[in-house]
């Protein structure tokens, strides 16, 4: 494998893989950065979160950037396995959700950054500089919102599981099967569509690392959640 392209030098382009798939997504971001090319340059993008892997491994890029939500894999995954595959890649979201919830799970997972896709090229080159750097950047439309969440926390003052990365609908929702209400009950009961529902409850399967609804309920109940 040749050796990898140093960007230490402050002259030296970023070196970019961009994951999402939407193309549409990708041919604007490679047209948005191509008049920066001394700057920032894509070696590689796919729409195939499965195949970002190999593509890290084969061009090495500085940072991938990746969407939070795909079909095969999700971003925070993808996250994963590239730390695992491609060390020296530092991953950055860069997704629609301008959630909270999102982020920190992002940030456990392994991301050095996450953006909000509103995000214009000379505020997404500094934000890659810093990451390059060294830096965990996260979208200033977010960071207000996270430091108040993180002091929230801190105080004890927050939702039951949010601690275990649940938002407060997943925790209702939770709440509701430990008491052992069904997916259309929980629905009436929160005024929200049965597969709204079913989405919560897998986002809760998820975070919670189980496979169905009875074990969420024996976490839920041996971790004490809503004592």
């Amino acid at each position: 494998m040749a050796d990898r392209p140093s960007t230490s030098a402050a002259n030296q382009p970023i070196r970019l893989l961009l994951v999402d798939d939407h193309q549409m997504v990708l041919d604007g971001l490679t047209a948005m950065l191509r008049p920066h090319s001394d700057q920032a340059v894509v070696v590689a993008s796919t729409t195939d979160a499965r195949d970002a892997c190999r593509l890290a491994v084969d061009t090495q890029p500085d940072i991938a950037l990746v969407d939070v939500r795909m079909r095969s894999l999700t971003g925070l995954e993808l996250c994963a396995e590239l730390g695992r595959v491609a060390p020296a890649t530092k991953v950055v979201l860069l997704t629609v959700y301008d959630d909270e919830q999102y982020l920190f799970e992002g940030l456990r997972a392994g991301a050095a950054g996450y953006l909000i896709k509103k995000v214009v090229a000379e505020e997404l080159l500094g934000h890659l500089r810093r990451v390059v750097e060294g830096e965990i950047v996260v979208d200033p439309s977010l960071a207000g919102r996270v430091a108040l969440s993180a002091a929230r926390l801190q105080r004890g003052e927050f939702w039951p599981g949010a601690l275990l990365g649940l938002s407060q609908r997943e925790s209702e929702v939770l709440e509701l099967m430990v008491h052992g209400h069904s997916n259309r009950a929980i629905a009436a009961r929160l005024v929200l569509g049965e597969e709204t529902i079913k989405t919560h409850a897998s986002s809760i399967y998820r975070k919670l690392g189980v496979a169905d609804r009875g074990q969420a309920v024996a976490f839920a109940l041996r971790e004490g959640v809503f004592v």
